[in-house]
């Protein structure tokens, strides 16, 4: 596939992600919040963790921003949801090296539609953007760790 046809295929699935989000709502029952924005640009994001056990049982958000953030937390909620906190965190790094324009070769854990994020490397000015659900993420787990 041609490198044309693969960043095309990276912006539809995006645009999907912020079309059509996944895991945008509340959860129900015992959960943690994390409340978190962007200054430079404006993204908010709040989002909602359900731990059981050391596994993100449920994981939703609300807020509004770019097409990036919105569509980098709904593919972080799909993708970590069902997994383990230290998965989760590892899904983190994974991303952020990934968002400095790291090569990621990790083959154990599958990024799904993250990977789709990649090229937002290419703009330092959309890294926030891209990287504010995580890190709401890893603050929320990080709370609750040291509850």
């Amino acid at each position: 596939m041609s490198f044309n046809n693969l960043d095309t295929l990276y912006r539809q699935v995006i645009m999907d992600h912020y079309k059509n989000p996944r895991n945008k709502g509340t959860v129900d029952g015992d959960h943690l919040t994390v409340d978190m924005n962007n200054p430079t640009c404006g993204d908010r994001i709040q989002l909602q963790l359900q731990v059981n056990d050391g596994v993100v049982e449920d994981a939703k958000f609300d807020g509004e921003g770019c097409s990036i953030s919105m569509s980098s937390a709904s593919m972080m909620t799909q993708a970590i949801k069902g997994k383990s906190v230290d998965i989760a965190l590892k899904m983190s790094e994974i991303f952020s090296d990934m968002m400095l324009g790291n090569d990621v070769e990790d083959d154990t854990l599958d990024l799904g539609d993250i990977e789709a994020l990649q090229g937002v490397a290419k703009f330092p000015a959309r890294i926030k953007c891209a990287t504010l659900a995580w890190k709401a993420m890893e603050k929320g787990v990080d709370e609750e760790q040291n509850a």
